[in-house]
């Protein structure tokens, strides 16, 4: 790769960081919904597949452990991890039922569902999506800049200014911090 191309790619991220600050209202409404939740005694779960799989357990990470404060932990959960309930829901019902059955399983009303897919089309982020509404659980959603068919499901939908993978991916990380940095401060 020539220095003139890695160039490049470091000006597209920067151009779309720097469109993120529009984003900011949904971002607030988004830390807010969940921090509300997770005071009323409510659990915050995420899901994703591949990289937004990786990035929903980082946050959800950040969370129960800390992210910048010293704190209680807060009760969240990547559903991504378990992967005896993802390969046995995925081989006796269907690949697409594998995040809503496990919320089926471990959500109550007052829990927060937060779906990250960065083209919004995700066939099992839909279904968790669906049966999270079913559940009076707050759905968040996190895609790229059309929002997909997720878009209007979610409660807030936080659609990146971006339609190249790795950039809705770094995007989506970057916001999923926010959020957790807004959440810790009025959580802690």
């Amino acid at each position: 790769m020539t220095p003139e191309r890695i160039s490049q790619i470091f000006s597209e991220m920067s151009a779309n960081f720097a469109r993120l600050p529009q984003m900011g209202p949904q971002v607030v409404s988004a830390a807010e919904l969940i921090s509300t939740r997770l005071r009323a005694g409510g659990k915050v779960f995420f899901c994703g597949n591949g990289g937004s799989a990786a990035d929903a357990q980082h946050l959800a990470a950040e969370l129960v452990g800390r992210f910048l404060l010293e704190r209680a932990p807060l009760s969240a959960w990547a559903l991504t991890v378990n992967t005896s309930a993802l390969t046995a829901i995925g081989n006796d019902y269907s690949y697409d039922d594998v995040f809503s059955r496990q919320l089926r399983g471990l959500g109550r009303p007052g829990d927060v569902l937060v779906g990250i897919s960065t083209s919004g089309n995700s066939r099992n982020i839909i279904r968790a999506i669906e049966a999270a509404r079913e559940m009076d659980i707050v759905v968040i959603g996190m895609t790229g800049e059309t929002g997909g068919d997720m878009a209007a499901l979610c409660d807030v939908s936080l659609k990146v200014p971006s339609a190249s993978t790795p950039r809705i991916q770094e995007m989506h990380i970057a916001i999923g911090h926010l959020i957790c940095e807004l959440v810790e401060a009025d959580c802690a």
